[in-house]
């Protein structure tokens, strides 16, 4: 709302600057744009007002507020071009004789009023256009530049028809009929639909309620009569037929967030008075009022008690009555607080806290002490996934990984990249969705990051690690709490300069470390996912439960998000609820540094290719438990194929560390033990050793 100081000086004697009244304006809770200087002594500024702040669209409604920061009078003074102009002209009400007004839908629109005038040609003065082009209007001729200097500054739209291109000189307000359509004034043919609410005459729709008028019945330099429309339209009627048809104007703004039900007639005086005062005609008999079920304000009651306990101070009772009174609230002393009574054009004042938010605004929210709120005792413990995710995010973070944000709906198609077969009966759809990009819940967070890390490699990036805690949902499994990452480029570089591109086993060190810092001990399995390379992927279990994957994204589908299928994507994506499961509130002991030597035997055996090392793994953990010479860590250092090794075989290279916490071991209990795990790997998997 473009706001032009000197009109708002027609209803405040305010003499303070258009930058102290922006500012002012600001601390009571309105954005200010812009202020720009219109000529030597005059500015406008352009207020951003919220959507339930109808009555703020309209000078009065701001000069208003302006009043009540400054504690000035709000008056209404004479014409800036005729001092003896009155603002409104007496107005009465009844059958008009060439008129005729029916309205068949008054649910959408409670009330309607028309009045017919006759038209004298002449121009719009000066003073108007001005006033008009400073709030953002175009001028276009007398009559229709009152209706818009109605709008401006009253705050309530109105419109004016050719009466004598009303067909029957009749007003009929009804729902649009099946396949009708009509020219609105911007040139454009609009089909309407049964539940959009127009304004017709005896055969034809000629305008479109609330919206716009129609280009059959628009003023023109030949008109010599009109009929002036003020109405009242329900807002979501409006706000409805506005969107469908694509169309926004100054009237749709205001009718869809809510306008005064009672101001239609007001609206007609006030518009008749300035045609009077321009010598545009003058209203012709009385006007036809439509009104179904008059609307009379309703009453809120205020304590003083619940302002103290809100605000967190004391605000005397003058200055609460002052304001309340400034904002044309009328406030009656009742019990320990008063009865409010708000008028129709405050349709956001429905509950006391909103009362009370005007006391604190115009009292100053600037001088509310600085306090902190009263605690209450917690009903139930807290929410137990805070630290969890708290510590989950640590971890990635201290791993080099930078957090992600990513949309929770996504595309189908991103979607089904990383479910498995059964992806079209897991993949949650949005019953209305926004558009085809955004028509699924993520059944993962793998496609959210995957692209975010193809956009920063697009941009030249080469070093991209990005970490994500988020919900997935499925059918089956509803939603679930998961954290997830994506990772390509180099590696923390080593302080010699060296450095080394990502690896399996990057991404697989930073699931052991949250598993780790969740106090769990992860075990790797050979799995196969359509999304991850063969080979260079590995279910996560816990427990012998499943609970996530990491290995490389497929060359395919790291194309197919927009970088090249040569950069290596290692993801991972572990199911947070599913690891909480198996978590204890045990304190973690520890275990002092060993003080005696420990001792390394390397082992080469031949198995066959298909076998996993993590099996290998697990059946040397499992044959040196409880041996003479404990077994301390198990290390893979080669993997030789080739000329030597029977085909269909491979060579694997072990290093063993025996370690004993109390003793140094002796030669002969370290090789029983290796003989104990050797004689295990042949039993177990036909091992030979090389």
């Amino acid at each position: 709302m473009k706001l032009l100081i000197s009109w708002v000086r027609d209803f405040v004697d305010i003499s303070a600057s258009a930058r102290d009244i922006a500012d002012t304006m600001a601390l009571r809770g309105f954005e200010v744009a812009s202020v720009e200087p219109v000529g030597a002594d005059d500015a406008v500024i352009d207020f951003e007002v919220t959507a339930n702040r109808p009555d703020c669209l309209s000078v009065i409604g701001l000069a208003r507020e302006i009043a009540t920061a400054y504690d000035l009078p709000l008056v209404r003074r004479p014409f800036p071009a005729d001092v003896s102009a009155p603002p409104f002209v007496q107005l009465e009400t009844g059958v008009s004789a060439d008129l005729t007004v029916s309205v068949e839908s008054s649910e959408l629109c409670p009330r309607y009023a028309a009045a017919e005038a006759d038209v004298t040609a002449t121009t719009t003065p000066q003073w108007m256009a001005a006033r008009l082009q400073a709030s953002g209007v175009r001028p276009i001729s007398p009559i229709v530049d009152i209706t818009n200097y109605v709008l401006m500054e009253f705050g309530h739209p109105m419109h004016a028809f050719d009466l004598d291109r009303l067909s029957g000189h009749a007003i009929v307000v009804r729902p649009a009929r099946a396949g009708e359509t009509i020219v609105t004034l911007d040139g454009a043919e609009r089909k309407l639909d049964p539940d959009m609410l127009v304004i017709a005459d005896a055969e034809h729709a000629q305008a479109v309620a609330g919206v716009m008028g129609g280009a059959a019945s628009e003023v023109s330099q030949s008109t010599r009569r009109i009929a002036f429309e003020s109405a009242y339209f329900q807002p979501a009627s409006v706000r409805r037929t506005s969107k469908r048809l694509g169309l926004k104007t100054e009237a749709s703004s205001r009718f869809e967030r809510g306008a005064d039900i009672n101001a239609p007639l007001a609206a007609l005086r006030r518009a008749a008075a300035l045609m009077e005062q321009i010598g545009a005609g003058r209203l012709r008999g009385p006007a036809v009022d439509v009104y179904w079920r008059p609307r009379k304000p309703h009453a809120i009651h205020l304590r003083r008690d619940r302002i103290r306990r809100l605000l967190g101070l004391h605000v005397p009772d003058d200055d609460v009555v002052r304001i309340l009174s400034s904002l044309s609230l009328d406030a009656t002393t009742a019990g320990e607080g008063w009865d409010v009574v708000v008028p129709t054009f405050r349709v956001d004042l429905l509950r006391e806290v909103d009362l009370i938010e005007e006391v604190g605004r115009h009292y100053g929210f600037d001088r509310l002490d600085a306090t902190f709120p009263v605690m209450a005792a917690a009903a139930s413990a807290p929410d137990p996934r805070i630290p969890r995710d708290q510590l989950t995010r640590r971890v990635c973070t201290g791993a080099g990984l930078s957090e992600a944000v990513t949309f929770g709906i996504i595309e189908r198609r991103a979607a089904e990249a990383f479910v498995g077969d059964d992806g079209q009966a897991t993949i949650v759809p949005v019953a209305n969705p926004l558009s085809a990009k955004f028509d699924v819940l993520r059944p993962s967070l793998l496609p959210g990051l995957v692209d975010s890390v193809a956009h920063n490699l697009r941009h030249g990036r080469r070093d991209v690690g990005l970490f994500e805690i988020g919900s997935r949902f499925s059918v089956a499994g509803g939603e679930s709490r998961a954290v997830a990452f994506a990772w390509t480029g180099t590696a923390a570089e080593h302080w010699s300069g060296s450095s080394r591109t990502v690896d399996f086993f990057d991404g697989k060190g930073v699931v052991e470390l949250l598993c780790s810092a969740l106090t769990l001990e992860p075990a790797f399995e050979t799995v196969r996912r359509p999304y991850l390379m063969p080979g260079q992927s590995a279910a996560v279990t816990v427990a012998g439960e499943d609970v996530g994957i990491v290995g490389q994204l497929m060359p395919a589908l790291v194309e197919r998000a927009g970088a090249q299928r040569q950069d290596a994507v290692f993801v991972a994506e572990l199911d947070l609820d599913r690891l909480e499961r198996h978590r204890t509130d045990a304190i973690e002991s520890v275990t002092p540094l060993p003080r005696h030597p420990f001792v390394v035997r390397d082992l080469s055996i031949v198995v066959g290719d298909a076998l996993p090392a993590e099996i290998i793994r697990g059946t040397i953990q499992a044959a040196g438990r409880e041996q003479a010479a404990p077994l301390a860590a198990v290390t893979f250092f080669d993997r030789y194929q080739g000329k030597g090794v029977p085909e269909g075989s491979i060579s694997i290279s072990i290093r063993l560390t025996f370690q004993a916490p109390d003793r140094t071991l002796t030669d002969s209990e370290v090789q029983t033990s290796f003989d104990t795990i050797l004689a295990a790997l042949v039993r177990e998997h036909g091992a030979v050793q090389r």
